[in-house]
């Protein structure tokens, strides 16, 4: 196959006519509820573009959703999968097992925070991951309560919708939903800083403020868990407070409760490290990963201590596409990927490129309300000039714009009032700044 050419490239209007015309043949066949950030459809991408079916090449800021963090068709896994698929597709690893499932368990083991033995368990989505967290966690503490915060999304499926925290467009009109699920405050400092100075940059006073709630609703001895992204993804790239997540842990250790860390979009080396967690140097009891875990093929996991892992009994986890031996090739490539290419510090550069690019915006334009993120996961919350009101009108506006423009671009947030960045690790700086200046230019005519 030819090498991508690294380049944006409009041939057409976006959407062009093939695309239109697979639009229709798409209305025709797939169900109206799913939803496309894009008008156009792919048949190529690599590096930092996508190629659409009309030769249009975009630049991508979105990573599939963070998903293709190493590139949509990085060589190693290629030559993975292309193995694996002469081999076997499936077996089930329920039924005869193979090694590449014992071989991603083992480095999620070696990967992950905490320095004692561990044990994992391979799934196909983050909702399941999370699910599956969740029944770990009760099964060793034989409590049924769970709390997750504010502005959280942790998927689709009926537990996950209720560990969510937005209605639109994730849980209206899909309950009712699993129950034992209670609500706390996050620590959210843009907004936060809003009602109380100190409550934005003391993460400890912010968590006690969700340990005050968390111990009115439910009570520590009914707790089987807390569930929390360290850094949270559609609520809006919301980084807690410097001491928050710590507290926290603290407090579940004091009190026999879980601690659950949702790292499916915050993973493998998406924010300059290889977890979110590692930033504050906590050690999750569970941890869920997916997205970026092999590079777009279908796989997540739960990793955590032993003695949790092991508490479940035995035919109490699985699935039967859970760890496909192809997804488990691509997930050991891509972490080969990762490690060898140093692809932790390239996410690091792409952080310190692209804060100081937005910052830059965000002093000569007030709209930008705050500009956050750590690594390559970083965002703009967009308010409407001269206060703090959020601007999902502008957002919409701006990122609708700048795909027209050829630049993959995601949006998020409560408010709806955030765009969000998320490139592959593998763009290049030259794409990256061009991908930063189109909606420079943009934002600077609206």
């Amino acid at each position: 196959m030819p090498t991508l050419e690294q380049s944006r490239h409009l041939v057409t209007e976006i959407p062009g006519p093939a695309s239109l015309e697979l639009a229709k043949r798409r209305s025709a066949a797939v169900a109206r509820g799913v939803r496309s950030t894009m008008p156009v459809y792919a048949v190529r991408a690599g590096g930092g573009i996508v190629e659409d079916v009309d030769g249009n090449r975009l630049i991508d800021l979105s990573s599939g959703i963070a998903v293709t963090t190493i590139g949509n068709a990085s060589p190693r896994v290629v030559d993975a999968v292309r193995g694996q698929v002469a081999d076997f597709t499936h077996t089930c690893f329920m039924v005869t097992p193979y090694e590449g499932y014992v071989a991603v368990a083992e480095q999620l083991n070696r990967l992950t925070p905490g320095s004692g033995e561990k044990r994992s368990v391979l799934f196909n989505s983050g909702a399941e991951a999370v699910e599956n967290a969740i029944k770990v966690a009760r099964a060793f503490t034989r409590k049924s309560a769970v709390v997750a915060f504010d502005h959280a999304f942790h998927g689709r499926t009926n537990l996950a919708m209720a560990l969510t925290a937005q209605s639109m467009p994730y849980k209206s009109g899909f309950g009712p939903f699993a129950p034992e699920v209670y609500r706390a405050p996050l620590s959210y400092p843009y907004r936060d800083r809003l009602l109380d100075k100190e409550l934005a940059t003391d993460g400890e006073r912010a968590a006690a403020r969700a340990i005050r709630v968390i111990g009115r609703q439910v009570g520590a001895d009914n707790l089987a868990a807390v569930v929390i992204e360290p850094i949270q993804g559609e609520g809006g790239f919301i980084v807690p407070a410097e001491g928050f997540l710590p507290t926290l842990l603290e407090w579940c250790h004091q009190n026999d409760v879980v601690f659950i860390a949702d790292e499916v979009q915050t993973g493998f080396a998406r924010t300059g490290a290889m977890f979110a967690c590692e930033h504050e140097g906590i050690e999750p009891d569970l941890i869920c990963t997916a997205k970026g875990i092999a590079d777009g093929l279908p796989l997540s996991a739960v990793t955590g201590r032993a003695e949790l892992m092991d508490a479940s009994h035995v035919g109490g986890l699985g699935g039967t596409f859970g760890g496909n031996p192809l997804a488990c090739a691509a997930a050991l490539a891509t972490i080969a990927t990762i490690e060898s290419d140093e692809l932790i510090e390239r996410a690091q550069q792409i952080g310190r490129l692209m804060t100081e690019r937005l910052f830059r915006l965000q002093a000569d334009d007030d709209r930008i309300g705050d500009v956050r993120g750590r690594g390559a996961m970083v965002a703009i919350e967009l308010v409407k000039s001269g206060g703090t009101e959020p601007d999902a009108e502008l957002t919409n506006k701006l990122a609708t714009a700048a795909r027209a423009a050829g630049v993959i671009t995601l949006t998020c947030g409560t408010f709806g009032n955030v765009v969000r960045f998320l490139p592959p690790l593998a763009i290049s700086d030259e794409l990256l700044t061009e991908g930063l200046d189109v909606l420079a230019g943009l934002l600077g005519e609206m």
